[in-house]
């Protein structure tokens, strides 16, 4: 199957899975994934809707981006992003998933600054406490939300998470149920300049279970353009 239909699937699941919990289709976004991707690939994508792409590096990003300015696209960071690399993260993507530290946090709001913008970001927790993933504890997300919040150039949309893997979606579940419950913790103490409405979750194999426990951000990749080279 080519790009176009896979996407067609994919959205097909999504709608599916939106509608067995009640919730309307179009209140959860696809990213597709287009690391690795070529150019010509993702303007195949394009051509089939997919708007929003997620990549993982920024040097690799920076040359797609400037390939395809001339297309409507909203350009994901779903990476693990380190500081030094914030000065070109904050000029290039409309949208950073994975800040996990403060010091990421104030090098981002510095080169926001610069730019003369408002960065949206989402905060990254690592969930299961896996020592090999990024992304700051359950317990620190909150005092991480709070110190974040204080930066005048970023702001703060939601939260995002990379679950461990499993074969089995359903043993994924209860992680994402995990973030959702955090971020309504977030969001009940209704701080200055954080909007807890995005839900970063779910990849190619547990989407749906991702989508029914709340994500609002699927990032697909291998479903849509094939597996990776």
């Amino acid at each position: 199957m080519g790009i176009k239909q896979n996407l067609e699937k994919v959205r097909a699941r999504m709608t599916t899975a939106a509608q067995n919990c009640g919730r309307r289709p179009d209140s959860v976004k696809l990213v597709a994934v287009s690391k690795t991707v070529t150019v010509d690939k993702i303007r195949e994508g394009i051509v089939s809707g997919a708007i929003d792409l997620g990549e993982n590096y920024v040097q690799e990003a920076r040359k797609k981006i400037e390939t395809l300015v001339d297309q409507p696209l909203t350009w994901h960071f779903i990476g693990h992003l380190q500081s030094n690399k914030a000065k070109y993260a904050a000029r290039l993507f409309d949208l950073i998933h994975s800040v996990d530290s403060l010091k990421l946090a104030k090098a981002l709001d510095k080169e926001a600054g610069k730019a003369g913008k408002v960065q949206p970001i989402l905060i990254q927790v690592n969930i299961a406490g896996e020592e090999t993933k990024s992304g700051v504890s359950e317990e620190g997300a909150i005092a991480l939300v709070q110190q974040v919040s204080r930066l005048k150039n970023l702001s703060i949309r939601g939260l995002m998470t990379m679950p461990p893997y499993f074969n089995a979606p359903e043993k994924v579940r209860p992680f994402f149920r995990r973030l959702r419950q955090l971020r309504d913790r977030i969001a009940a103490m209704n701080l200055p300049g954080v909007s807890m409405e995005e839900l970063s979750m779910g990849m190619t194999g547990d989407f749906e279970a991702a989508i029914e426990e709340g994500a609002t951000m699927v990032r697909i990749g291998t479903a849509i353009f094939g597996e990776r080279q």
